[in-house]
């Protein structure tokens, strides 16, 4: 077992430090990888990590392998750009991450004990501050997608307190957030309605939190669901979908549906 993890290390090194190489050769003589700034790739790596989303929403594990590789590829080329204006080498964004998660993980590296994975959160946010951050959400990035940001914002809070203590009072906040939607729509003020509606959201995002539930997960799903049946749809229709109305569409979804799409 050990020669075979030694092994294993081996060829990852290799293949790591060939990676390191042709990024070498492509700055060096690709007139398309010459040109590229972080400025350029970032929306590049964006897309990136949506693919490998959708490839862990698939299971696809070859997909995974795909996007991790990708990813990698964009790190490495992060790295070299920085090294080229002499900011820092690709060694010291792995020395920082090295540092950093043994100095977060003192119940591993230290003497520090933790009962479960809500100690270990905790502790962490906690060092995040100690470590100079100014607030618990600093570390939450602006451009994170609108759910997402909400989830990530409630979770951190969550660690140092800002907590609900039962499921049944985050699903009170529900209703209380849908009436005061409701009283919105009454008043008809455009403002208001979109700030009761943001409201509902982030409290239903919270519930999601505390049922266990991935809500970015949870809605792509129904993206997803609701893009086989729509097709399915396009796919068996008789006529233009403009001609057929409503009531004909809905008996195609509802034999989708029963189809299990």
């Amino acid at each position: 077992m050990l020669h075979t993890q030694l092994k294993m290390n081996n060829r990852t090194t290799a293949e790591f430090e060939r990676l390191v190489k042709i990024m070498d050769d492509l700055r060096a003589g690709c007139p398309w990888d010459m040109k590229q700034t972080n400025d350029s790739l970032r929306i590049l790596t964006i897309e990136e990590v949506y693919e490998l989303g959708d490839a862990i929403l698939n299971a696809d594990d070859q997909g995974i392998k795909e996007e991790i590789g990708d990813i990698m590829l964009h790190m490495v080329f992060y790295a070299k750009i920085a090294s080229e204006k002499g900011a820092f080498e690709l060694a010291d964004a792995l020395y920082h991450v090295n540092e950093k998660l043994i100095s977060r993980h003192p119940h591993i590296y230290g003497d520090v004990k933790v009962n479960d994975e809500e100690d270990v959160k905790r502790n962490w946010e906690m060092l995040k501050l100690k470590e100079g951050k100014k607030s618990v959400l600093g570390g939450v990035p602006q451009s994170l997608p609108a759910m997402v940001k909400a989830y990530r914002m409630q979770e951190k809070t969550a660690k140092v307190g800002f907590e609900w203590d039962e499921t049944a009072q985050v699903w009170d906040k529900v209703k209380e957030e849908i009436g005061e939607l409701e009283e919105a729509v009454q008043l008809g003020d455009p403002s208001k309605m979109e700030e009761e509606f943001g409201d509902v959201l982030f409290a239903l995002v919270n519930y999601a939190r505390f049922i266990k539930v991935d809500p970015e997960a949870a809605l792509e799903r129904i993206n997803q669901k609701f893009k086989r049946r729509f097709e399915y749809i396009e796919d068996h229709a008789d006529k233009a979908l403009n001609d057929m109305g409503l009531q004909a569409m809905d008996d195609l979804w509802n034999e989708a549906k029963r189809k299990g799409l």
